[in-house]
């Protein structure tokens, strides 16, 4: 038995009558354990240890948490690192005192859409709407993005493991201009589009939206996949909310959000914004590729590779996040 255990049994069958001898013989354990449990329980009234038992505190003490808790009062960006270097104690401790003593934990900035009081207003009263609108119904969200030849580098948690210096290796070039390609597609519940790229040079105006992307991808696609009513998704690009592109949806989809439907400034709505894009770059952009062609062949191999298993919970977390932005009141959200 350990100590604890021990003294409290033998507190037991002491406030039970038991005589030393007994509580010996039952438990097996010294008579001196026996005796100086019940010595300290007459003197205290408890099998607790006794106050200021342990070591005692050199690092963690009441001034060094109030040095602590002053500098990240000053400035709240400061490094645990930092402050363990100004401060002569170590990185573990510092870090103690913040988390366990100070209960404060580390958030990491986001990059987020600028929102002025005007856009919260607007997409509160739009989301509300929204959730009504898109409640049980097929939706097509739809999105344009530039992928470049260059790898994409996470500052925050791409690393290189090695028992020694990685030298060069671990330098990510970057020229002011590379090659790219915009890709254009859409995702639901049920599927994904087509992974269509934007002709080099060409202006996605109205005419090459509706044109080749609309007419040529869209719509046959929509025909043969879909065989209920759905609602098509864009944002509010000039292209699209051009007078003859809102004219286009209407006349060729069973259904459509127009120009005053969608928030504004909403990527973070969005689920290719918020999700399938971060998925496709993590995907493809993890080396330099020699060429726009090899690139593209990159991503088409990428795109076939989502499933539907991966693209339904990121479009049926949709309503979820506008039930968010209307509790934010049109604001900044955070989900899980």
């Amino acid at each position: 038995m350990k100590p604890n255990t021990n003294r409290a049994a033998i507190i037991d069958l002491y406030q039970k009558g038991f005589a030393q001898a007994e509580i010996v013989r039952r438990l097996l354990v010294p008579q001196r354990t026996v005796s100086h449990a019940i010595k300290r329980f007459n003197e205290l009234g408890t099998d607790a240890d006794r106050a200021g038992r342990g070591r005692k505190r050199t690092v963690c003490t009441s001034k060094n948490k109030k040095i602590i808790k002053k500098r990240l009062q000053r400035n709240p960006r400061r490094s645990v690192r930092k402050m363990a270097k100004e401060t002569g104690i170590s990185r573990t401790s510092v870090q103690r005192m913040v988390e366990d003593d100070l209960d404060m934990k580390a958030y990491k900035h986001r990059e987020v859409q600028f929102l002025t009081p005007a856009n919260k207003k607007v997409r509160l009263q739009r989301c509300k709407k929204l959730l009504e609108r898109a409640e049980g119904k097929l939706m097509l969200f739809t999105d344009e993005k530039i992928f470049t030849v260059e790898p994409v580098l996470n500052r925050q948690n791409d690393r290189i493991y090695s028992t020694v210096s990685p030298g060069e290796s671990r330098l990510v070039g970057r020229r002011q201009h590379p090659a790219s390609v915009m890709v254009w597609a859409g995702i639901c519940v049920t599927g994904k589009t087509p992974l269509v790229f934007v002709e080099k040079g060409a202006k996605i105006d109205q005419k090459y939206y509706i044109e080749e992307i609309l007419e040529k991808e869209v719509l046959p696609w929509s025909e043969e996949h879909f065989e209920e009513d759905w609602i098509f998704q864009q944002d509010s690009a000039p292209a699209h909310r051009a007078k003859r592109t809102q004219a286009w949806c209407e006349e060729n989809f069973p259904d459509f959000l127009t120009v005053k439907e969608w928030p504004p400034y909403s990527p973070d709505l969005n689920p290719m914004d918020y999700s399938v894009w971060s998925i496709l770059e993590s995907r493809v952009c993890t080396t330099r590729f020699s060429s726009v062609a090899a690139l593209k062949k990159k991503l088409l191999q990428e795109w076939d590779k989502i499933t539907v298993e991966e693209l339904r919970p990121i479009c049926e977390n949709f309503e979820k996040r506008l039930k968010l932005c209307i509790k934010a009141k049109g604001g900044y959200f955070e989900t899980e």
